[in-house]
């Protein structure tokens, strides 16, 4: 029978989707392949159809074991011999498998990667007409989702060398398909990748603070909606899922601490729509086929762009619009990074974080930065984005645009982003100065513009697809045609504008948020005197009812209902449910305070001047002032005039606070890259105590304010984590 004959008899379609019939021929015909077709796609028909036209064996290799009696029952409903091996299964069920083989009854047979050496003796006599490796990223390390039993699959092609082989995946750039080719000895096998346009899903990037209370405010547009929201942990996992079910929501927790039984339930509950929605790690969603998903979160940052693709992925399969939330803070970023830091590829991860990283915080389209990193690159913005739908303002960055593609052309594409910019730049450093490239014709042509608009600039270029991050030749920038155009022929080229530190800050709910300290202190005292009785009436500990750090919490926020109280930070389901009365009672009754307790001391009545009372002004009540500005969401301008003080005083006044305190937020003065890189270079750096040779150390890239921040705040966070 033809192809379309057996795809309408076998499985209901009239035709087939891009890429998929070309694909078919070329695997009946025995040659090797390399498949990149986003979730949702129609990977599994690539190989599914084939192994009905094919004599013998169709073996499929694949990690998903809770799903493979779901899939394998789908074949034979649908009329198709297959089967599956794995760890799960009692004795007599994998002996009816043997007999299966042996008498040559089976189209397909899954297995999983920890399982295929134990069919060594029953494949050895059965005829295998084609291998699929299914979730072919998780072989490498250069993807998203390394699993060493992956690389046993190596000795398939040596055994089976004149058996054709296709690697399937969703999502994997060209350094991770590249990688998946060679650990599978197919290095020369062509390569069909998909579009990865999803233009039915809108992305959005919100800053990861109240998200409890931002979850349960974006949950209300989808009221009886199914739903995924991946988190980096098992107990975020758990006290999520605690936290929307005790607001009503339909959900259930998913993890590799819960047994395989109780991982197939919540699945098979969530397919059958009979769980709404699922929080998880990243293991959960591969290979389940439900179109209906209206919307994935993101509850922490995603350690690379494929992981995040595939997740979001898994929603609006059907084609209806759908919504994907990220969630990103500084704090998912250096989690993150010490992952990363233990991790068999440190470098590379490291660069696909800073990519991920870059994402969250683009000023451009994200949508044609998504497609760029897959070397899909469009000319237009998608309108669906957040992004899009609250544009920047943009200037004609053409001249620049080529400054920076001629320095990469004249490097030979062998300079890192930081390189280019030096070389931009006309630095002088020993980075420069070791690549010989300080003679080319563009070195210095970019010296007006600043280093950390550069490091922007550049980011935008990658992003909109004029440039590549080699992320396999140590992360070296490529230009690719779109850049060519620009460069050669004076294609257009707009970028948004930097805005300004100023501008830029993103306005978070504060500590001590409309209070003064003194009346904040009286605050958290109360809620202390509070834990002490319910500690005593329960012969407790009085950390056993909430932390300090629960409790100052409570004291900044001041939450005023269930759902408000339920996201700070320390309150479970249990303590929410036993302590949140008396607690909230108490907080309830300073609710006057947020509105009417907080006037700066300069609008209070006058009393004796500090002149005229022969005494000088206590240096702590000129801090607590400040910082007090400060939380009032004032920047360091804004104090520095309201106070008419230097800013240089106000930055060293909110320094001395943070140092007493360590109640001010720091990130709002220095950008957090900054940050990290001070608190990476800290244990390095001899002579903390003199700015100038600290300066020195960063070649005069950081200024000195913050140098002085960035200083204080490392040297705090060394001491948390001792």
């Amino acid at each position: 029978m033809k192809k379309s004959a057996l795809l309408k008899q076998y499985f209901g379609y009239d035709s087939f989707r891009p890429l998929q019939e070309n694909i078919i021929d070329k695997l009946i015909a025995g040659d090797d392949l390399m498949v990149v077709m986003p979730t949702g796609g129609g990977k599994s028909m690539c190989y599914q159809l084939p192994s009905i036209m094919l004599e013998g064996i169709t073996l499929v290799i694949s990690p998903l074991i809770a799903l493979m009696k779901d899939q394998v029952d789908a074949l034979r409903a649908n009329g198709i011999g297959a089967a599956y091996f794995n760890s799960s299964q009692e004795t007599h069920e994998q002996q009816e498998l043997f007999e299966q083989l042996a008498s040559d009854d089976l189209d397909l047979l899954y297995v999983a990667p920890e399982s295929i050496g134990l069919l060594d003796h029953q494949l050895k006599s059965a005829k295998i007409s084609l291998i699929a490796i299914d979730e072919a990223h998780c072989i490498s390390t250069w993807g998203h989702d390394f699993r060493p039993a992956y690389t046993q699959l190596s000795y398939l092609k040596k055994t089976y060398p004149d058996t054709p082989l296709v690697a399937l995946t969703a999502t994997a750039d060209r350094a991770t398909r590249m990688d998946i080719k060679k650990q599978l000895g197919i290095i020369n096998a062509p390569e069909y990748v998909a579009s990865f346009d999803r233009p039915n899903l809108r992305l959005e990037v919100r800053p990861g603070t109240n998200r409890i209370q931002q979850i349960t405010t974006f949950l209300r547009s989808f009221s009886n909606d199914a739903g995924i929201i991946y988190c980096l942990s098992r107990k975020t996992c758990e006290g999520l899922a605690s936290k929307l079910t005790a607001s009503g929501y339909n959900t259930a927790a998913y993890h590799a601490g819960l047994s395989f039984e109780e991982r197939s339930q919540v699945q098979e509950d969530f397919i059958k729509d009979e769980v709404k929605i699922v929080c998880a790690t990243i293991a959960f969603g591969m290979g389940i086929d439900k179109s209906n998903v209206r919307f994935v979160i993101h509850y922490n940052m995603p350690k690379n762009i494929e992981g995040y693709y595939q997740e979001i992925g898994r929603a609006g399969r059907d084609g209806i619009d759908a919504h994907a939330l990220l969630f990103h803070s500084y704090a998912d970023v250096i989690q993150l990074r010490r992952f990363a830091e233990g991790s068999g590829n440190t470098k590379v991860q490291l660069a696909k974080l800073e990519r991920m990283k870059q994402f969250a915080e683009a000023l451009t389209c994200r949508r044609r930065m998504l497609l760029s990193y897959f070397n899909e690159y469009q000319d237009k913005d998608c309108g669906n984005c957040d992004v899009c739908l609250n544009p920047p303002d943009f200037f004609n960055a053409t001249i620049p645009a080529q400054k920076a593609l001629s320095v990469v052309v004249r490097a030979q594409e062998q300079a890192s982003m930081n390189l280019v910019i030096d070389l931009l730049r006309g630095a002088q450093n020993s980075t420069v100065l070791e690549s010989g490239l300080q003679s080319i014709k563009t070195f210095g042509a970019g010296k007006d513009i600043s280093w950390n608009n550069w490091q922007q600039y550049l980011v935008q270029m990658i992003n909109i697809g004029l440039l590549e991050i080699a992320f396999h030749e140590q992360n070296h920038l490529k230009i690719t045609p779109q850049g060519k155009a620009v460069l050669f022929n004076g294609r257009q080229v707009e970028l948004a504008v930097v805005p300004k530190k100023d501008d830029q800050l993103v306005k978070k709910q504060r500590t001590s948020q409309d209070l003064p300290v003194e009346v904040n202190r009286q605050l958290f005292q109360d809620l202390k005197d509070i834990r002490t009785q319910l500690a005593k009436a329960k012969q407790l500990a009085p950390y056993m009812i909430f932390s300090d750090a629960s409790l100052k919490d409570m004291a900044a926020r001041i939450p005023l209902d269930d759902n408000e109280f339920a996201d700070i930070n320390g309150v479970g389901t249990h303590k929410h449910d036993t302590y949140g009365q008396e607690f909230l009672a108490l907080l309830k009754q300073h609710k006057e305070l947020r509105s009417t307790a907080f006037v700066y001391r300069d609008q209070r009545p006058k009393k004796k001047s500090a002149a005229s009372s022969g005494k000088k002004k206590s240096k702590s009540d000129t801090v607590a002032t400040t910082a007090a500005l400060f939380w009032k969401d004032m920047d360091v301008n804004e104090i520095a005039v309201h106070r008419k003080l230097a800013t240089t005083t106000i930055i060293s006044h909110l320094v001395k606070r943070y140092e007493s305190h360590a109640d001010v937020d720091l990130s709002r003065l220095v950008d957090a890259d900054i940050l990290n890189r001070i608190l990476k270079a800290y244990p390095h750096i001899r002579d903390k105590e003199s700015l100038k040779s600290v300066f020195e150390y960063f070649e005069g890239k950081i200024d000195y304010d913050s140098l002085r921040i960035g200083l204080t705040w490392a040297k705090n966070q060394s001491v948390v984590s001792n």
